[in-house]
């Protein structure tokens, strides 16, 4: 009995795979480098900004430091004196203080405690404010 070889297959070339992970890895990593790009391109902005401002400052300092300097006054002339000259306005014409309060401004009784008292009789025998002021006049002298 002979036994036949069964016929010889061809290695098998495996296939290439590509992989969803491996494409997504590779564009993450593009993405990374893109954002860290974009952040170093944004730091360098603020310090290149930073530093034109501290230079604005420093020669702003600068220019106002010689503004400051004090700077020598001109003398007087003492061959002619000074001679003050009168004023052609008018003088303020002096005005009585009005003392009197506003009947707007007066405190009003509410109307149950004006209700509550025995007609305007009542009333009467309080002094107003011009009475007071007049009081205080004539206690004085003034008027």
């Amino acid at each position: 009995m002979c036994l036949i070889k069964p016929p010889v297959k061809k290695n098998t070339i495996p296939i290439d795979l590509k992989l969803h992970n491996d494409i997504r890895a590779v564009e993450r990593a593009r993405f990374a480098h893109q954002v860290a790009e974009k952040r170093r391109l944004i730091k360098q902005y603020k310090m290149e900004r930073e530093r034109q401002q501290k230079l604005e400052e420093q020669e702003e300092i600068k220019r106002l430091r010689k503004e400051l300097i004090p700077k020598a006054q001109l003398m007087p002339y003492f061959d002619r004196p000074f001679v003050p000259r009168r004023s052609k306005k008018q003088p303020t014409v002096p005005r009585e203080p009005k003392f009197c309060i506003p009947r707007h401004k007066t405190i009003r009784c509410c109307r149950m405690s004006c209700n509550d008292m025995s007609g305007p009789s009542q009333l009467q025998h309080l002094p107003s404010s011009v009475e007071k002021t007049e009081a205080l006049y004539k206690n004085r002298g003034l008027q």
